[in-house]
């Protein structure tokens, strides 16, 4: 893995490279150069892997890449390439972006030539491109080093876009690139085994000392388990809180059981909780991010990588996306349709998991090798009979049966899942200082990166999946930059909530975040013209770099929302995902928001409901209705639409002053809103 930049369209371009390329030193000691012509340049840092080719290539080309197959690429193209970087360019120049669809491998390029520059990235997005716009145009692998260089607004490339930047007209463009497809199921698990294999045996390098990030669970071990298969001489790396008021880390336990019972070469760091806060001053910002989900992985894995730097590793192994390939996660269990959530999942991973564990490895000089997002495997492990991933005894079935067969030990083949967080005890350690501080874990957090992590848009409604969706953005450190209503004419839109939507003005003002707003006529499917427009608008006026929804269930709703958002480069969060509903009720209530229903539809809900803000002890009724009537009890299929009156980010309540309620039978009313201000 090497560092790539570019800025075009600059007075101060040598200076501008120069400080970025060092922001990037890590990620290539073994050259560092630069071209420039007039006010444009690029420049590059190498991790030389496969052979040493210093870049640019020709003044137009750098590249962040491993490509697996590019020898027999090199030879089906007579392409005389010196190495996988060098293939990459001659092939792009012979062929195109079409050049792309017959790579094995993960990439991040630019191409610069004709006064146009093309970014491209692998269709996951395993290596990163960072880009920003305005009277210049300037990309690099990490956000940090265009910060460092002086620019402002910037985005991550989405990787299922192409970007070509226009120096004579200072515009871009970008174009939409295919994913991977959901095709008719099939049942081939021998296949899958061998992809298996394979994947792991293509990223073996040649001459250089291998690690494995290793919890002792199954995805880390079953690397592990063809590792030694393939007589690979490699060190296990396990990082974990110890102390002795605490019990052991389970990945601790399981990591060192596994070692045991497979005769493994095991490297254990163990860290007191008082020496984190210490690790936080060096991971948050490199992470570039204070999220408490991100930083309690990121640290157990860089605590990894720096025992393995010091044993001289430069290649890494880790099980990153085993979950959403074989369905892990406790969305797949409940999901309507297990390999569509697998398909969603892997498109979240670029924002959510591939930059962070690429920027812990480079900041240890170390590659990072993800066999699990192999592209052949992907593609098969998508089309995977869900019953073959899901049972009654176990998720990620098929993997955990392969790994059996292949001499994984079952009592770590069975082992349930424990996120890297909890399994090494760090999420413990954050609780614990932020408890010393006052603070919660967010808060504690928010001091050793007090930039807002990313700027959002609320979809909003005034009801309260979308109110409490922002606020979980907010107190994970994103920006809520601005709110996005859409006023439907059609109060029976399949889209857009539709009751007293004119009371967001006030809880716009309430919450301090300015609003913008888009009429419809709600038409099925044409309405979805009019959300385009109003994120669209959203997008330029606040420079956002993602949406949040408070989509719960509905796929209709996320597929087009994020549909929406592909199209204009941004990346889409959906915080209440699958959460349970009812826990879902409580905790909103608990928080400290006052929900009224502002309409109902369903058996059990009477006209004593409109208008009255709910407690707990309305959602223990709510839970009984739903036992006895089968309705759900969030309001989800439509039974009942809700109103936040107030709430913990609320700087003033909305008072009701005028109202009436108007029922059409004994199940079927509104509460409307004549009258409101805020006090």
């Amino acid at each position: 893995m090497c560092g790539i930049i570019g800025i075009f369209n600059s007075k101060d371009v040598k200076d501008q490279l120069a400080t970025a390329l060092k922001v990037m030193q890590a990620r290539g000691q073994d050259a560092s150069n630069t071209f420039i012509k007039e006010n444009a340049g690029i420049g590059h840092n190498l991790h030389a892997i496969v052979n040493y080719t210093p870049q640019p290539l020709n003044d137009k080309f750098v590249t962040n890449c491993e490509i697996y197959n590019w020898e027999a690429l090199n030879e089906k193209h007579d392409l005389k390439a010196e190495n996988d970087a060098d293939l990459l360019l001659k092939l792009l120049e012979k062929n195109g972006t079409e050049a792309l669809s017959e790579l094995d491998g993960v990439y991040a390029l630019c191409l610069w030539e004709d006064n146009k520059v093309l970014l491209a990235r692998d269709i996951l997005g395993i290596k990163p491109i960072w880009y920003t716009h305005n009277r210049s145009f300037a990309f690099a692998s990490e956000k940090k080093a265009l910060e460092a260089a002086g620019f402002l607004d910037i985005h991550e490339l989405n990787p299922r876009q192409l970007l070509t930047y226009d120096q004579a007209t200072n515009t871009i463009t970008l174009e939409d690139r295919d994913f991977f497809t959901l095709e008719p199921i099939h049942q081939e698990k021998e296949k899958v085994k061998q992809l298996l294999i394979e994947a792991i045996k293509k990223r073996i390098p040649k001459g250089q000392k291998v690690g494995l990030l290793f919890s002792g669970g199954v995805d880390s071990t079953f690397i592990g388990t063809i590792l030694k298969n393939l007589n690979i001489p490699f060190t296990c790396y396990t990082a974990a809180i110890v102390e002795e008021t605490m019990k052991e880390a389970e990945d601790l336990t399981y990591a060192k059981k596994a070692a045991e019972l497979m005769d493994l070469d095991l490297n254990i760091s163990e860290i007191k909780v008082n020496k984190v806060s210490e690790y936080l001053k060096t991971i948050v910002p490199l992470i570039e991010d204070s999220n408490v989900v991100k930083v309690g992985v990121a640290l157990p894995f860089y605590v990894a990588c720096k025992a393995a730097k010091k044993d001289g590793v430069r290649v890494i192994f880790s099980g990153l996306g085993s979950e959403e390939i074989f369905a892990g996660y406790e969305r797949h269990i409940k999901s309507a349709n297990i390999n569509e959530e697998c398909l969603y999942g892997l498109k979240q991973m670029y924002q959510r998991d591939l930059y962070r564990d690429d920027v812990v490895t480079m900041h240890h000089s170390i590659e990072l090798r993800l066999p699990f997002l192999d592209k052949e495997l992907v593609q098969t492990a998508l089309n995977i009979d869900p019953d073959l991933k899901i049972t009654k005894e176990n998720n990620k079935a098929i993997l955990r049966e392969i790994a059996k067969e292949l001499g994984t030990p079952h009592i770590i083949a069975d082992r349930k899942k424990k996120a890297a967080q909890y399994g090494s005890k760090f999420d413990k350690a954050l609780a614990k200082l932020a408890k010393r501080e006052g603070k919660n874990k967010s808060g504690y957090l928010r001091q050793f990166y007090p930039t807002s992590n990313l700027k959002v848009g609320a979809l909003f409604s005034s009801g309260k999946d979308s109110t409490y969706a922002l606020y979980i953005m907010q107190e994970m450190n994103y920006e809520i930059s601005c709110l996005i209503t859409l006023e439907s004419d059609n109060k029976s839109s399949y889209m857009f909530h539709t009751p007293n939507i004119e009371l967001t003005k006030l809880q716009s003002e309430s919450l301090d975040i300015p609003r913008i707003t888009q009429k419809t006529k709600g038409e099925k499917e044409v309405e979805l013209e009019d959300l385009e427009k109003a994120i669209k608008k959203a997008k330029e006026e606040y420079k956002l770099d993602a949406i949040v929804t408070g989509a719960i269930f509905s796929t209709y709703q996320r597929n087009r929302i994020e549909t929406i958002c592909d199209k204009l480069g941004l990346s889409v969060f959906a915080p209440l995902w699958h959460k349970n509903q009812e826990e879902e009720m409580r905790e909103i209530i608990t928080a400290g928001f006052k929900v009224m229903l502002s309409s109902i539809a369903a058996y059990g809900l009477t006209e004593e409901w409109l208008g009255k803000v709910l407690t707990l002890e309305d959602v223990d009724k709510l839970a009984l209705l739903e036992k006895k009537y089968k309705i759900n009890v969030a309001g989800e299929g439509g039974e009942f639409e809700s109103l936040v009156v107030d709430g913990p980010n609320f700087s003033k309540s909305i008072n009701i002053t005028k109202s009436k309620v108007v029922m059409e039978d004994e199940n079927t009313g509104n509460f409307i809103i004549e009258e409101a201000h805020l006090k």
